[in-house]
Order: C-alpha cells, then sequence, then structure tokens
C-alpha cells in the first residue's frame, strides 16, 4: 500500500509540474465552469419561475443537487478525463504493452497516472454552492450526518469512475469507444434534477440501469437529513458491485489484448 502511495504522489507531481507551464488554462477552465453553471441555474429557474416544483424538492434544494453534480463533475475533469481518455490512445498505438510491463497493477497505473488541476474549479464551485443551498434550504448537519454524506459521495465517485473505467476497457475490443464516452457523459447530465423529478420509466432506469440517483440525488438526500437505511445500502451496494464489474471486465478484457504490432 506505501508503494502504491508514493507511485502516486509522484505521478500527480509529475503531472502538476506539466499542466502548470499553462496556467491561462486555469482561467479558461473557470470561466467554463462558471458558465456551465449559470446554463444549469437558469434551466432549473426556467422549472420554478412558473411555480412548478420538481419531484416534491424546494428551489434550494435542488440547488443542492446540481451542487453534487457539479462536484462530480470537477472530479471527472481533475482526474477520469486525463486519465481514462487515454486509455483508447494506448490501446490503439500499443503502448499498452508497456503499461502491462510495469510492476504495478495496470488499472491503477491507468487510472491515476495524470492529475489535472484544471478541475479543480469545478469542484470548489460544487462545494460552494452546497454549502450555500443546504444553509438556505435549513440544514443543519450532525457529525453523524456529514460523515455519511462523505460517504456516500464517496461512493458516487467510484459508481461513476466504474462507468468511465468499464466503457474504457471496452476499447481493446472496439477502439473508437469514445463516441460512446460523449453518450455516457451527456446522458450523467440527467443528475444535474432530482431523479423523483422524472417520470417513473426514466426514473426507474435512473436508478437500476444507469445509477444517476446514486451520483446526485442520494448524497443530496443525506446532506439535507433526509437519507434512508434502505438507500444508504443500497448505495453502498452499487459503488462495491460497479467497482467489482469495472475490475472483472477489465481483467476479462486483458486476455483478448494482442497489442497492436502483433
Amino acid at each position: 500500500m506505501g508503494r502504491y502511495a508514493r507511485t502516486l504522489r509522484e505521478f500527480w507531481v509529475s503531472a502538476l509540474a506539466m499542466e502548470l507551464e499553462y496556467p491561462a488554462n486555469a482561467l479558461i477552465e473557470l470561466l467554463s465552469v462558471l458558465g456551465n453553471l449559470a446554463g444549469s441555474v437558469v434551466v432549473l429557474a426556467l422549472f420554478y419561475g412558473r411555480g412548478h416544483g420538481l419531484g416534491g424538492w424546494s428551489w434550494d434544494e435542488a440547488l443542492v443537487v446540481l451542487g453534487v453534480y457539479t462536484l462530480l463533475d470537477g472530479f471527472s475533469s481533475t482526474l477520469l478525463q486525463p486519465n481514462l481518455g487515454a486509455i483508447v490512445n494506448h490501446v490503439r498505438t500499443g503502448s499498452l504493452d508497456f503499461v502491462l510491463l510495469k510492476p504495478i497493477d495496470s488499472q491503477f497505473w491507468l487510472s491515476a497516472r495524470s492529475f489535472s488541476p484544471w478541475g479543480l474549479p469545478g469542484l470548489l464551485a460544487g462545494l460552494g454552492l452546497i454549502v450555500l443551498a443546504a444553509g438556505r434550504a435549513g440544514a443543519t448537519p450532525s457529525l453523524l450526518t456529514l460523515l455519511g454524506t462523505a460517504l456516500l459521495l464517496l461512493c458516487s465517485a467510484l459508481i461513476l469512475y466504474s462507468l468511465w473505467f468499464a466503457l474504457a476497457a471496452t476499447s481493446i475490443w472496439f477502439v473508437k469507444v469514445w463516441n460512446a464516452t460523449e453518450v455516457l457523459r451527456s446522458t450523467l447530465v440527467a443528475g444535474r434534477f432530482p431523479v423523483s423529478a422524472y417520470p417513473p420509466a426514466l426514473r426507474t432506469l435512473f436508478t437500476l440501469v444507469l445509477p444517476v440517483a446514486f451520483l446526485t440525488t442520494v448524497p443530496a438526500e443525506a446532506i439535507l437529513g433526509r437519507a434512508t437505511l434502505p438507500w444508504v445500502l443500497a448505495s453502498l451496494g452499487m459503488a462495491v458491485v460497479a467497482l467489482g464489474l469495472s475490475r472483472g471486465l477489465w481483467r476479462h478484457a486483458l486476455r483478448y489484448y494482442t497489442s497492436a504490432s502483433s
């Protein structure tokens, strides 16, 4: 475990040094995050401006869901996109051979090799919106609630990571999976709104097939002090199953990897 921690530190220090050669990216990313967040708030305001609600959620409660979504989007920009987006190139160019020869787990190397600080504005904006909206919604979380929320956010991050990695792993069979990744990302945009705002059929889809509900709505419920034990256990189970499936799919996919040069 210590070896992996030291390796992770070396990965991120070198990645950070490389990214900081282009400081203007920070301003571009900040403007992009603020623009996306403003657009999402405007769309949300269109629903509430006519006196309607979204699935029984108040305006401030819905903003908590949007804050969790923004937080996860920042996580994707910081860790998922820089690493998992490169897997397709490793497979296509044959450089995955060198990754497999390294004396370290290949899934760890591919998932943690790079780090982009330009996703941090998204993380900070998400956290800020959650704190502000939860306070306006009247939430007074206890220490136990905060710990439970942190656990559910961790489950959300693991589920999101597993979805991305499983899709990236299929590049061993289907090299051109980048379009599918964009489709997945577009679908997950549905997490900007509470899952109860959708019709029953979509609600079932976003809970059992594409676990959007576990990504944003369940953690938001926890922040507002409304989480129930069945949903917490379901979120934990979904994270374990998703992580296990992504691991199993990667090990299975490697049996079919024959290198770009063979």
